[in-house]
């Protein structure tokens, strides 16, 4: 079957319309991600459906993967009604603005989120809004780097994955500046464009830098698809979270195989790194895989005695995020 994003949307709509018919107590469905944002969806010819119902109570659970064929999963989030009380304050919410400023309504009986939707909607663009979304994330990055620097009782696995996060917060502030927040398979090549975007290409080679970029070749990258491949399926491994559930597995290592196919080869980094450390979180230290990925975070210098310095160059790369955000809004008296 060959997927097109027309496919895309009747696979979204025909869920919507399955589960609204099941369940009464949801109020509304949307649709967002790269089927409403233009892009293409496809990355290694694979994808995925972001969908999310709103509930007029709690639902039963937050997040759910569900398989449509080995190249297309659906995505599902479950929120309350209650998320979506005051609009006026989601309009700067540096994820739920984006999301529903771009999000497509698919089922809405009462217009209630037609109304939410159309208060963020209003004024979003104004550069006080955008500044509010991107420093909330900015102040985020800066608290968890004061909490890493200051929580030498973490696991490794739990340290390293912190500093990933406080990079995508740091790297999103940025891009808030300029468009929407970075999706996870194409976090560097969309990065690269937003900092060039906005006069700031350093930020993307910076960036690399404390990834590790220039420690590793790309046939090394090859290599670890296997050990990363051998991690996700991994028969010990816990109880793992939706973000790495069984079923998005080719979604990301097919789409490893088509960065590491690009111009920008190590582009493959941030997805492959992220992944394999929520990974790592969910194996028995004594498990093989495991020591695969700490002997590849270790050649990053992302695990053992080049780690501090990584720490110290992440405050550094935050005062420069700091400060490109600071002179965004002081040129625009915001």
């Amino acid at each position: 079957m060959q997927i097109t994003s027309e496919i895309l949307r009747q696979f979204a709509e025909t869920t919507v319309e399955k589960i609204t018919r099941a369940n009464f107590d949801v109020m509304a469905a949307y649709l967002r991600g790269s089927l409403v944002m233009g892009d293409d969806p496809l990355l290694g010819n694979t994808t995925d459906i972001d969908l999310v119902f709103i509930h007029t109570d709690t639902p039963r659970t937050s997040r759910e993967i569900l398989r449509l064929t080995d190249e297309v999963h659906l995505d599902i989030e479950h929120h309350s009604q209650r998320e979506y009380l005051k609009g006026r304050e989601l309009r700067v919410h540096p994820w739920m603005g984006p999301s529903l400023y771009n999000a497509q309504v698919l089922y809405d009986p009462q217009h209630f989120l037609d109304f939410t939707i159309a208060t963020i909607r209003g004024m979003f663009q104004r550069e006080d809004h955008t500044i509010i979304r991107t420093r909330t994330l900015m102040e985020s990055a800066r608290r968890s780097w004061t909490e890493l620097h200051s929580s030498p009782s973490l696991s490794n696995q739990q340290t390293v994955t912190r500093y990933l996060e406080i990079i995508e917060d740091a790297a999103n502030a940025l891009s808030l500046l300029a468009g929407e927040p970075l999706t996870e398979r194409r976090f560097l090549p969309a990065f690269a464009r937003r900092v060039q975007s906005l006069d700031q290409p350093g930020m993307y080679a910076g960036l690399m830098g404390l990834l590790g970029a220039p420690r590793v070749e790309v046939e090394t990258l090859r290599d670890w698809l296997t050990f990363w491949n051998m991690a996700y399926t991994a028969k010990s491994a816990a109880k793992r979270p939706a973000q790495i559930h069984p079923y998005r597995r080719n979604y990301y290592l097919r789409a490893f195989k088509a960065l590491l196919a690009s111009e920008k080869p190590k582009d493959v980094l941030w997805p492959l790194l992220l992944t394999w450390s929520r990974v790592a979180g969910c194996l028995p230290e004594e498990e093989p895989a495991f020591a695969r990925w700490q002997a590849a975070f270790e050649q990053l210098g992302l695990l053992g005695v080049d780690f501090p310095e990584r720490i110290t160059a992440l405050d550094m790369y935050l005062e420069q995020a700091e400060e490109k955000i600071d002179s965004w809004a002081l040129e625009r008296g915001v």
